[in-house]
């Protein structure tokens, strides 16, 4: 897995979000949902936080949001 940081761009259906991930000069936008932690311990998740997420190997579109910073 892969992990990168990038910011919260919008809130999606299904509690799934968009992030923005900027990377040598250009972004890129990944459809992300919460890890079972995030969503155990009720974090909640806004447009403009900044979060690190881990990307698949399997399918390099799609995220899992592992951590918000403050």
């Amino acid at each position: 897995m892969v992990s990168l940081e990038g910011k919260v761009i919008s809130s999606l259906p299904d509690g799934k979000y968009k992030v923005e991930i900027e990377y040598k000069g250009k972004s890129k936008v990944f459809t992300c949902y919460v890890s079972g932690k995030i969503r155990l311990n009720h974090i909640m998740i806004t447009e403009g936080d900044r979060v690190k997420i881990e990307l698949s190997s399997y399918d390099p579109t799609q995220g899992k949001i592992v951590y918000r910073y403050r």
